[in-house]
């Protein structure tokens, strides 16, 4: 196997000679054959006209030789210049048809056979076409004749030409046409170049280079590209692509930070669980006092000291992948949300009024430990809102939450009338340390409660058009199988 030094030392070569061939190039390959094409467009009736065009003006020629020929005294000229004049007009032969009468006027070294017949009264622009390519493609002289309309009273005039001539004059035409295609042909290419490659092709390299870029280092505000002025489809992509690189780059900072808070919290989690296990053993030795009052509140302490460490313990979940996956079960209701009103410190609390509208016997499945900390997460969050109202409004100032079922659906809902939720929180609402409220606060509270609600199937979310702030929590029941209850039956 090739070492390290080897693999990089080919691996330029190798992308060198992978390249693929950029925008400017291919839209220079684009650009010719169309120009190549529109030239040929041009060319081929270019060519059917400038024939119809010189057979057309020996038409005319044969015209004017047949009324001079025709005004000759007893109709009879010297050979002479009967031969003088088909040579001014590239003519063998000139006759005319005049009723049913067809008269030769002239001739000079008639061939035998006539190779072609062009009646250019029927002469369409396909056949135009057609016999423009098969004159130039054959070779040799062979003699055409060429039937127009007649001045006066005669019904057509013939001509006989070579063709010969004819294939040269369509050359040298042919010849003059390319060099003049060729030359608009460069011309419209480097302008159309031009400006694709100015209007397209340098905003594309410059989108590709700040790509390029920024995949080098993400994490940098100097690679976010500088959108431009333009309002096309360029200008809109130049736009989202600063946006998005924005956010990213917001994103990643704050990956960088959790990161390094979950670094610290790891450092302080052990010592942390150490002194809560400590406070644990105390607690137990408490529960052996006689004191009545000690023997109330002892159970209350060592299940707060048991759930601190468990969440001590699970410090770090949020940082993780995900959540463990809740250990669902029937549970009542009730119960959950009177220790969360104690966890929470509002059952000491006179300045906040608690509504429990929890019907009764209502039961959920769900996770009782995540169940308890989806609305304590809530419950605080309720709680810190009504800190912050002014003290005349102390008497409005309530927690309320309230439950029921739908079918299969357990519906709760955490409502306070506190000053509600902004709108610019509501945008990353559930998201860790972009959907706080207040200052100073982290966001992290809504971003477990919602993870957790999730993990249930269910959903949260804010309610709108409600006095203050209110969040539905539904939670539907898992599916059970018919197989396993009817078995269930039968064993009972």
């Amino acid at each position: 196997m090739p070492g390290a030094g080897e693999q990089q030392a080919t691996q330029p070569t190798r992308l060198l000679r992978r390249r693929p061939l950029g925008l400017s190039g291919k839209l220079l390959l684009l650009t010719i054959p169309l120009v190549m094409i529109a030239g040929f467009l041009i060319y081929v009736p270019a060519i059917a006209n400038f024939r119809m065009n010189r057979l057309n003006d020996r038409l005319a020629a044969a015209n004017t030789a047949a009324l001079v020929l025709d005004a000759a005294p007893s109709g009879i000229i010297p050979d002479s210049l009967a031969r003088e004049i088909l040579h001014s007009i590239g003519a063998r032969a000139v006759a005319i048809k005049m009723g049913q009468q067809r008269r030769l006027l002239a001739s000079a070294g008639l061939p035998p056979v006539i190779d072609h017949d062009f009646d250019m009264r029927t002469m369409t622009v396909w056949s135009a076409i057609v016999d423009s390519f098969e004159v130039m493609l054959e070779s040799g002289n062979q003699s055409i004749r060429v039937i127009g309309p007649a001045p006066g009273g005669a019904q057509f005039i013939e001509v006989v030409i070579d063709e010969l001539p004819l294939r040269q004059a369509m050359y040298r035409f042919s010849s003059n046409l390319l060099w003049v295609s060729l030359i608009i042909a460069t011309l419209t290419a480097a302008l159309v170049y031009l400006a694709l490659h100015f209007l397209f092709v340098r905003p594309m390299r410059r989108l590709t280079a700040n790509l390029v870029g920024f995949h080098e280092n993400p994490e940098s505000s100097a690679r976010i590209i500088v959108p431009s002025q333009r309002s096309d489809e360029i200008g809109v992509a130049e736009r989202e692509l600063s946006d998005m690189q924005r956010d990213l780059v917001s994103m990643l900072h704050q990956k960088s930070r959790l990161a390094a808070l979950g670094l610290a919290v790891s450092k302080i989690n052990h010592d942390l669980r150490n002194l809560l296990a400590s406070s644990q053993l105390l607690s137990d030795q408490l529960s052996s006092v006689p004191d009545p009052r000690v023997q109330r509140f002892a159970p209350k302490l060592m299940r707060s000291l048991e759930r601190a460490i468990a969440f001590c313990q699970s410090t770090l979940s949020y940082g993780r992948a995900q959540e463990a996956a809740p250990d669902r079960r029937m549970i009542l209701v009730e119960p959950v949300v009177n220790e969360v009103r104690e966890s929470a410190g509002l059952a000491s609390d006179a300045s906040i009024t608690w509504v429990n509208a929890v019907e009764r016997g209502l039961s959920i499945d769900a996770d009782p430990d995540q169940l308890f900390r989806i609305l304590l997460n809530l419950v605080r969050n309720a709680a810190q809102a009504l800190e912050n109202q002014p003290q005349g409004d102390a008497a409005t100032l309530q927690i309320r939450v309230t439950g029921r079922r739908e079918g299969a659906v357990a519906i709760i809902e955490v409502s306070d009338t506190g000053p509600g939720v902004p709108a610019k929180a509501r945008d990353h609402l559930f998201e860790a340390f972009q959907g706080s409220a207040r200052p100073g606060g982290s966001g992290l509270g809504l971003a477990i409660a919602a993870e957790l609600v999730n993990a249930h199937g269910g959903n949260i979310h804010l309610v709108e058009g409600t006095i203050g702030a209110t969040f539905r929590m539904t939670m539907p029941d898992r599916p059970v199988e018919l197989h396993s209850i009817r078995s269930e039956r039968a064993r009972a």
